[in-house]
């Protein structure tokens, strides 16, 4: 199974996004969708670089996986399911 197709981890990376970058007070988990981009100034949550390092950060700490390169960082982060898929690759039988 691949990270997008884990409901119960996709929810948990929401909550770790919304956590890190305080947006509980305007979004829930349900107003994330999964296949929205997550940056930019015309998207729903509007995360920024700054938000990109705070939620890297926070998987560096939850996950101990580091993303250290902004190209990669940018790529990953797309959007909920590529994230997901990042970082709980699909398992080898």
């Amino acid at each position: 199974m691949r990270g997008s197709e884990d409901v119960d981890f996709k929810i948990a990376l929401k909550k770790l996004i919304i956590d890190a970058c305080d947006l509980a007070d305007r979004i829930e988990i349900g107003d994330i969708e999964d296949d929205v981009p997550l940056f930019g100034r015309n998207t729903k949550l509007g995360l920024d670089s700054i938000d990109a390092l705070q939620i890297s950060i926070a998987v560096q700490q939850e996950y101990g996986i580091a993303i250290t390169d902004s190209k990669q960082m940018r790529r990953v982060m797309t959007s909920i399911n590529t994230f997901a898929d990042f970082l709980y690759p699909e398992q080898a039988p």
